[in-house]
């Protein structure tokens, strides 16, 4: 049998993804959480296969749990449900060890093929656009002098900062914890050794113009 989680705010959803899951006859649900906090508590607890991820949550994210259990163990598949085609959620799932990355929209028996494909080892995610987010990565040679120092990461909070976004905003965008956000812009800051975000963003505006 396959172990599945489920992480979902809503709990209809989750009924219906534990019924669908469970009449397939070779997948059982050991667990279900609608938060986030939860969830990253006790999926490394239950050690199921995988677990099904719902991108956005009230607490939260998937793809911020997923990279905590895989953290922790590295053998339970993380599938990122979302009802959302967002580039930049890809992104961060592929950061975060993420399998798969599925549409809410999916065909009911293609959500189970999915989940005995990831369970089985294999990944969901296109290879292009596994290549597109590692020429990204590698993209980070070509970047201006001044900030080679800062990682992907960083780089990409740098840019939001010079768009005016606060913390929180970036957070959502980014699918990280507002702390999280906070420890990069200070981060960024002490590289560029800078005091104040308004200075990054100066800074940036002039580094990153002519890339917008």
């Amino acid at each position: 049998m396959i172990r599945v989680f489920l992480l979902d705010d809503h709990e209809v959803v989750r009924r219906g993804l534990a019924d669908l899951l469970s009449a397939s006859g070779d997948i059982e649900v050991v667990g279900e959480s609608g938060s986030a906090q939860e969830a990253a508590r006790r999926i490394p607890a239950l050690r199921p296969d995988v677990a099904i991820l719902d991108a956005r949550l009230p607490d939260g994210n998937g793809i911020d749990v997923c990279r905590d259990i895989r953290a922790v163990d590295s053998s339970i598949k993380g599938l990122i449900l979302t009802s959302y085609e967002d580039d930049e959620a890809l992104f961060a799932a592929i950061m975060a060890g993420a399998s798969g990355y599925v549409l809410k929209q999916i065909r009911g028996t293609d959500l189970v093929d999915a989940v005995r494909r990831v369970a089985a080892g294999q990944s969901l995610l296109d290879p292009a656009i596994t290549t597109r987010v590692l020429e990204r990565i590698r993209s980070g040679v070509e970047q201006p002098r001044e900030l080679q120092a800062l990682t992907e990461q960083e780089r990409r909070i740098l840019e939001y900062v010079a768009e005016g976004m606060t913390n929180r905003e970036i957070a959502g965008k980014m699918f990280l914890a507002e702390k999280t956000v906070k420890n990069y812009v200070s981060s960024v800051l002490a590289k560029l050794g800078l005091e104040r975000r308004t200075q990054a963003a100066v800074l940036a505006t002039r580094l990153l113009g002519k890339s917008h």
